[in-house]
Protein backbone atom coordinates (compact mmCIF):
# COMPACT_ATOMS: atom_id res chain seq x y z
CA UNK A 1 0.00 0.00 0.00
CA UNK A 2 2.71 2.65 0.83
CA UNK A 3 4.68 1.63 -2.03
CA UNK A 4 1.43 2.19 -4.66
CA UNK A 5 0.97 5.69 -2.88
CA UNK A 6 4.15 6.54 -3.29
CA UNK A 7 3.68 5.55 -7.23
CA UNK A 8 0.94 7.52 -7.27
CA UNK A 9 2.58 10.15 -6.08
CA UNK A 10 5.42 10.20 -8.47
CA UNK A 11 2.94 10.21 -10.76
CA UNK A 12 1.05 13.59 -10.11
CA UNK A 13 4.53 14.97 -9.74
CA UNK A 14 5.09 14.25 -12.93
CA UNK A 15 1.75 14.85 -14.43
CA UNK A 16 2.60 18.26 -12.75
CA UNK A 17 6.14 18.90 -14.23
CA UNK A 18 4.86 18.35 -17.79
CA UNK A 19 1.76 20.50 -17.43
CA UNK A 20 4.48 23.28 -16.43
CA UNK A 21 6.73 22.71 -19.35
CA UNK A 22 3.60 22.60 -21.31
CA UNK A 23 2.44 25.91 -20.09
CA UNK A 24 3.19 29.34 -22.56
CA UNK A 25 6.19 31.23 -20.72
CA UNK A 26 4.78 34.32 -19.04
CA UNK A 27 4.56 37.10 -22.20
CA UNK A 28 5.70 40.82 -21.59
CA UNK A 29 3.42 42.56 -24.58
CA UNK A 30 4.46 45.50 -25.65
CA UNK A 31 2.11 48.59 -26.90
CA UNK A 32 3.17 51.73 -28.80
CA UNK A 33 1.50 54.78 -30.68
CA UNK A 34 2.11 58.34 -31.43
CA UNK A 35 1.33 60.84 -29.12
CA UNK A 36 2.86 64.31 -27.91
CA UNK A 37 4.92 64.52 -31.00
CA UNK A 38 6.36 61.62 -30.26
CA UNK A 39 5.96 57.88 -29.19
CA UNK A 40 4.62 55.95 -26.45
CA UNK A 41 5.40 52.53 -25.61
CA UNK A 42 4.30 50.61 -22.44
CA UNK A 43 5.52 47.35 -21.79
CA UNK A 44 3.38 45.07 -19.48
CA UNK A 45 3.87 41.51 -17.94
CA UNK A 46 1.59 40.19 -15.18
CA UNK A 47 -2.37 40.89 -16.55
CA UNK A 48 -5.08 40.07 -14.14
CA UNK A 49 -7.05 36.85 -15.97
CA UNK A 50 -10.23 39.84 -16.35
CA UNK A 51 -8.01 42.38 -18.23
CA UNK A 52 -6.98 41.89 -21.65
CA UNK A 53 -4.58 43.83 -23.74
CA UNK A 54 -6.74 45.68 -26.39
CA UNK A 55 -9.00 47.09 -23.63
CA UNK A 56 -5.65 48.16 -21.81
CA UNK A 57 -4.26 49.64 -25.33
CA UNK A 58 -8.06 51.38 -25.37
CA UNK A 59 -7.37 52.71 -21.83
CA UNK A 60 -4.05 54.01 -22.45
CA UNK A 61 -5.24 56.24 -25.37
CA UNK A 62 -8.11 57.33 -23.63
CA UNK A 63 -5.37 58.75 -20.96
CA UNK A 64 -3.52 60.24 -23.43
CA UNK A 65 -6.13 61.96 -25.39
CA UNK A 66 -7.18 63.52 -21.85
CA UNK A 67 -3.68 64.82 -21.43
CA UNK A 68 -3.42 66.32 -24.96
CA UNK A 69 -6.84 67.90 -24.75
CA UNK A 70 -5.45 69.42 -21.51
CA UNK A 71 -2.49 70.67 -22.45
CA UNK A 72 -1.48 70.59 -25.60
CA UNK A 73 -0.38 73.94 -27.20
CA UNK A 74 -0.80 72.42 -30.66
CA UNK A 75 -4.56 71.99 -30.19
CA UNK A 76 -6.73 74.28 -30.78
CA UNK A 77 -9.51 73.54 -28.74
CA UNK A 78 -7.36 72.33 -25.71
CA UNK A 79 -7.67 73.64 -22.43
CA UNK A 80 -4.42 75.50 -22.35
CA UNK A 81 -4.20 76.90 -25.82
CA UNK A 82 -8.04 78.25 -24.31
CA UNK A 83 -5.91 80.29 -21.74
CA UNK A 84 -3.42 81.53 -24.09
CA UNK A 85 -5.59 83.07 -26.19
CA UNK A 86 -8.33 84.91 -23.52
CA UNK A 87 -8.55 88.44 -23.26
CA UNK A 88 -6.87 90.00 -20.45
CA UNK A 89 -8.72 89.71 -17.02
CA UNK A 90 -10.55 86.35 -18.26
CA UNK A 91 -10.96 84.03 -15.35
CA UNK A 92 -10.72 80.25 -15.99
CA UNK A 93 -11.78 77.18 -13.94
CA UNK A 94 -8.98 74.58 -14.73
CA UNK A 95 -9.75 70.67 -14.49
CA UNK A 96 -7.98 69.17 -11.40
CA UNK A 97 -5.27 67.56 -13.64
CA UNK A 98 -4.56 71.27 -15.39
CA UNK A 99 -4.63 72.42 -11.40
CA UNK A 100 -1.83 69.58 -10.34
CA UNK A 101 0.25 69.72 -13.09
CA UNK A 102 0.35 73.90 -13.03
CA UNK A 103 0.85 74.24 -9.23
CA UNK A 104 3.91 71.35 -9.62
CA UNK A 105 5.22 73.87 -12.12
CA UNK A 106 4.95 76.94 -10.14
CA UNK A 107 6.50 75.92 -7.36
CA UNK A 108 9.63 74.58 -9.29
CA UNK A 109 9.56 77.89 -11.13
CA UNK A 110 9.82 79.38 -7.23
CA UNK A 111 12.42 77.17 -6.06
CA UNK A 112 14.97 77.55 -9.29
CA UNK A 113 14.62 81.42 -8.79
CA UNK A 114 12.70 81.30 -12.51
CA UNK A 115 15.33 79.10 -14.47
CA UNK A 116 12.46 76.86 -15.01
CA UNK A 117 9.16 78.65 -15.70
CA UNK A 118 5.87 77.54 -17.50
CA UNK A 119 5.53 80.74 -18.94
CA UNK A 120 8.55 80.79 -21.39
CA UNK A 121 5.97 79.88 -24.35
CA UNK A 122 6.59 82.84 -26.34
CA UNK A 123 9.96 82.38 -26.16
CA UNK A 124 10.18 78.87 -27.43
CA UNK A 125 8.03 79.85 -30.40
CA UNK A 126 10.24 82.63 -31.23
CA UNK A 127 13.08 80.42 -31.28
CA UNK A 128 11.25 78.18 -33.58
CA UNK A 129 10.66 75.35 -30.89
CA UNK A 130 6.87 75.69 -30.63
CA UNK A 131 3.49 75.31 -32.33
CA UNK A 132 4.63 78.50 -34.59
CA UNK A 133 7.06 76.38 -36.93
CA UNK A 134 10.74 76.03 -36.90
CA UNK A 135 13.32 78.50 -37.63
CA UNK A 136 16.90 78.53 -39.48
CA UNK A 137 18.35 82.06 -38.05
CA UNK A 138 18.45 83.32 -34.80
CA UNK A 139 16.18 85.87 -33.52
CA UNK A 140 16.48 89.82 -33.78
CA UNK A 141 17.40 91.07 -30.11
CA UNK A 142 14.31 93.82 -30.27
CA UNK A 143 12.21 90.59 -31.01
CA UNK A 144 13.62 88.58 -27.57
CA UNK A 145 12.88 91.82 -25.53
CA UNK A 146 9.85 91.96 -26.82
CA UNK A 147 9.04 88.52 -25.97
CA UNK A 148 10.04 88.57 -22.44
CA UNK A 149 7.80 91.40 -21.48
CA UNK A 150 5.51 88.60 -21.93
CA UNK A 151 7.40 85.95 -19.37
CA UNK A 152 7.08 85.47 -15.84
CA UNK A 153 5.80 83.02 -13.55
CA UNK A 154 5.23 85.46 -10.98
CA UNK A 155 2.75 87.22 -13.22
CA UNK A 156 0.18 84.50 -13.33
CA UNK A 157 -2.87 84.60 -11.11
CA UNK A 158 -3.63 81.36 -9.74
CA UNK A 159 -6.05 79.53 -6.88
CA UNK A 160 -4.74 75.68 -6.39
CA UNK A 161 -8.03 75.60 -4.22
CA UNK A 162 -10.33 76.80 -6.60
CA UNK A 163 -8.49 76.12 -9.41
CA UNK A 164 -9.08 79.21 -10.93
CA UNK A 165 -6.68 80.65 -13.25
CA UNK A 166 -6.59 84.40 -14.46
CA UNK A 167 -5.04 85.65 -17.76
CA UNK A 168 -3.49 88.75 -17.14
CA UNK A 169 -2.77 89.75 -20.65
CA UNK A 170 -0.13 87.98 -22.81
CA UNK A 171 0.99 85.10 -20.77
CA UNK A 172 1.44 82.18 -22.62
CA UNK A 173 1.36 78.67 -20.75
CA UNK A 174 3.72 76.49 -22.34
CA UNK A 175 3.59 72.88 -19.47
CA UNK A 176 5.23 70.08 -22.61
CA UNK A 177 8.57 70.13 -20.20
CA UNK A 178 5.70 68.85 -17.41
CA UNK A 179 3.25 67.38 -19.22
CA UNK A 180 5.30 63.99 -20.61
CA UNK A 181 5.73 62.94 -17.26
CA UNK A 182 1.93 63.49 -15.67
CA UNK A 183 0.73 61.32 -18.74
CA UNK A 184 3.59 58.34 -17.77
CA UNK A 185 2.11 59.10 -13.91
CA UNK A 186 -1.11 58.82 -15.12
CA UNK A 187 -0.55 56.02 -17.18
CA UNK A 188 1.44 53.78 -14.90
CA UNK A 189 -1.04 54.51 -11.98
CA UNK A 190 -3.86 53.45 -14.03
CA UNK A 191 -2.16 49.93 -15.25
CA UNK A 192 -1.28 49.25 -11.61
CA UNK A 193 -4.66 49.93 -10.56
CA UNK A 194 -5.53 47.50 -12.48
CA UNK A 195 -3.90 44.90 -11.66
CA UNK A 196 -1.26 44.73 -13.84
CA UNK A 197 2.39 43.18 -11.73
CA UNK A 198 4.95 45.07 -13.97
CA UNK A 199 5.01 47.70 -16.84
CA UNK A 200 7.54 50.54 -18.29
CA UNK A 201 5.72 52.77 -19.28
CA UNK A 202 7.74 55.56 -21.58
CA UNK A 203 6.63 58.51 -23.48
CA UNK A 204 9.74 59.96 -25.76
CA UNK A 205 12.16 58.42 -22.64
CA UNK A 206 10.27 59.82 -19.99
CA UNK A 207 9.70 56.62 -18.15
CA UNK A 208 8.25 55.29 -15.21
CA UNK A 209 9.04 51.47 -13.50
CA UNK A 210 7.33 49.31 -11.50
CA UNK A 211 6.87 45.31 -10.51
CA UNK A 212 9.97 42.81 -12.03
CA UNK A 213 9.97 41.14 -15.90
CA UNK A 214 8.48 37.70 -16.02
CA UNK A 215 12.06 35.67 -15.16
CA UNK A 216 12.46 37.98 -12.19
CA UNK A 217 14.85 40.50 -13.40
CA UNK A 218 14.49 44.27 -12.76
CA UNK A 219 13.39 46.55 -15.36
CA UNK A 220 16.76 47.82 -16.87
CA UNK A 221 17.23 51.66 -18.75
CA UNK A 222 20.14 52.47 -21.30
CA UNK A 223 21.35 56.31 -21.02
CA UNK A 224 22.37 57.72 -24.43
CA UNK A 225 25.84 59.00 -24.79
CA UNK A 226 25.46 62.42 -26.51
CA UNK A 227 26.82 62.46 -29.18
CA UNK A 228 24.67 63.52 -32.34
CA UNK A 229 24.24 60.89 -34.65
CA UNK A 230 24.90 57.73 -32.30
CA UNK A 231 22.96 55.53 -30.41
CA UNK A 232 26.01 54.27 -28.22
CA UNK A 233 24.95 54.05 -24.35
CA UNK A 234 26.81 55.36 -21.65
CA UNK A 235 25.62 53.97 -18.64
CA UNK A 236 22.53 51.87 -18.06
CA UNK A 237 20.70 52.22 -14.91
CA UNK A 238 18.46 50.05 -12.56
CA UNK A 239 15.76 52.44 -10.96
CA UNK A 240 13.19 49.92 -9.43
CA UNK A 241 9.73 50.89 -9.21
CA UNK A 242 11.05 54.81 -10.04
CA UNK A 243 10.51 57.37 -13.15
CA UNK A 244 13.40 58.72 -15.17
CA UNK A 245 13.47 61.60 -17.02
CA UNK A 246 16.27 62.77 -19.11
CA UNK A 247 16.50 66.27 -20.98
CA UNK A 248 19.12 66.40 -23.60
CA UNK A 249 20.32 69.75 -26.02
CA UNK A 250 22.23 67.26 -28.77
CA UNK A 251 19.46 66.35 -30.67
CA UNK A 252 16.74 69.27 -30.88
CA UNK A 253 18.52 72.50 -31.84
CA UNK A 254 18.88 74.46 -35.29
CA UNK A 255 22.30 75.86 -36.50
CA UNK A 256 23.05 79.65 -37.78
CA UNK A 257 26.41 79.91 -39.45
CA UNK A 258 28.58 78.17 -36.97
CA UNK A 259 26.29 78.48 -33.76
CA UNK A 260 23.95 75.89 -32.47
CA UNK A 261 20.91 76.88 -30.39
CA UNK A 262 19.35 74.68 -28.69
CA UNK A 263 15.39 73.73 -28.05
CA UNK A 264 16.20 74.43 -24.07
CA UNK A 265 15.37 78.33 -23.16
CA UNK A 266 16.64 79.88 -20.51
CA UNK A 267 13.37 81.77 -19.00
CA UNK A 268 16.09 84.75 -17.52
CA UNK A 269 17.66 85.34 -20.33
CA UNK A 270 15.45 85.10 -23.45
CA UNK A 271 17.92 82.81 -25.08
CA UNK A 272 19.18 79.23 -25.35
CA UNK A 273 21.29 77.70 -22.78
CA UNK A 274 24.90 78.20 -24.40
CA UNK A 275 27.07 76.12 -21.73
CA UNK A 276 28.27 72.87 -22.17
CA UNK A 277 25.48 70.65 -20.13
CA UNK A 278 24.45 68.38 -23.19
CA UNK A 279 22.08 65.88 -21.19
CA UNK A 280 20.47 65.18 -17.60
CA UNK A 281 18.77 62.37 -16.48
CA UNK A 282 16.84 62.21 -13.48
CA UNK A 283 15.15 59.36 -11.12
CA UNK A 284 12.48 59.99 -8.88
CA UNK A 285 9.39 58.93 -7.32
CA UNK A 286 7.39 60.66 -9.94
CA UNK A 287 7.63 60.77 -13.42
CA UNK A 288 6.11 64.53 -13.79
CA UNK A 289 8.73 66.01 -11.16
CA UNK A 290 11.35 64.19 -12.67
CA UNK A 291 10.56 65.52 -16.40
CA UNK A 292 10.71 68.85 -15.10
CA UNK A 293 13.52 68.75 -13.06
CA UNK A 294 15.47 67.36 -16.10
CA UNK A 295 14.79 70.56 -17.88
CA UNK A 296 15.26 73.16 -15.20
CA UNK A 297 18.80 71.55 -13.99
CA UNK A 298 19.61 72.11 -17.96
CA UNK A 299 18.69 75.77 -17.44
CA UNK A 300 20.93 75.85 -14.43
CA UNK A 301 23.63 74.77 -15.95
CA UNK A 302 26.66 72.02 -15.07
CA UNK A 303 27.66 73.75 -11.88
CA UNK A 304 24.67 75.44 -11.13
CA UNK A 305 22.38 72.51 -11.74
CA UNK A 306 24.65 69.99 -9.90
CA UNK A 307 24.81 71.88 -6.88
CA UNK A 308 20.84 72.39 -6.79
CA UNK A 309 20.58 68.67 -6.89
CA UNK A 310 23.13 67.89 -4.54
CA UNK A 311 22.07 70.16 -1.36
CA UNK A 312 17.93 68.42 -2.18
CA UNK A 313 19.09 65.20 -2.37
CA UNK A 314 18.44 64.62 -5.50
CA UNK A 315 19.40 61.37 -8.25
CA UNK A 316 20.63 62.98 -10.93
CA UNK A 317 23.34 62.75 -13.77
CA UNK A 318 25.20 65.21 -15.80
CA UNK A 319 27.02 64.86 -19.14
CA UNK A 320 29.09 67.72 -19.46
CA UNK A 321 30.83 68.77 -23.27
CA UNK A 322 34.72 69.06 -22.68
CA UNK A 323 36.34 69.66 -25.94
CA UNK A 324 35.41 66.10 -27.89
CA UNK A 325 34.91 64.09 -25.10
CA UNK A 326 31.76 63.66 -22.13
CA UNK A 327 32.40 63.85 -18.68
CA UNK A 328 29.75 62.62 -16.51
CA UNK A 329 28.53 64.04 -13.11
CA UNK A 330 26.31 62.00 -10.50
CA UNK A 331 24.86 62.83 -7.27
CA UNK A 332 25.40 60.43 -4.19
CA UNK A 333 21.80 59.64 -4.79
CA UNK A 334 22.16 58.76 -8.52
CA UNK A 335 24.64 56.05 -8.25
CA UNK A 336 22.84 53.62 -6.23
CA UNK A 337 20.71 53.05 -9.30
CA UNK A 338 23.62 51.52 -11.45
CA UNK A 339 23.66 48.26 -13.21
CA UNK A 340 24.98 45.88 -10.51
CA UNK A 341 27.44 43.53 -12.23
CA UNK A 342 26.16 39.53 -12.64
Amino acid sequence: MRRFRSSVARLALVAMLLLAACAPPPQVHTLSGPTMGTVWTVRLAGLPADVTVPRLRAEIEALLETANAQMSTYRDDSEITRFNRAPAGTAMTVSEDFARVLAAALALAEDTGGAYDPTVGPLVNLWGFGPDGHRDRAPEDAAIAAMRERVGWQRLRFDAATRTLVQPGGVYLDLSSIAKGDAVDRIAEHLAARGVAAALVDIGGDMRLFGRKPDGSGWRVAIERPVPGTRDVHTIIEPGDRAVATSGSYRNFFRDGDREFSHTIDPRSGRPVAHGLVSVTVIDESCLRADALATALTVLGPEEGYAFAEVRGLAVLLLVREGDSVAERMTPAFARYLERAP
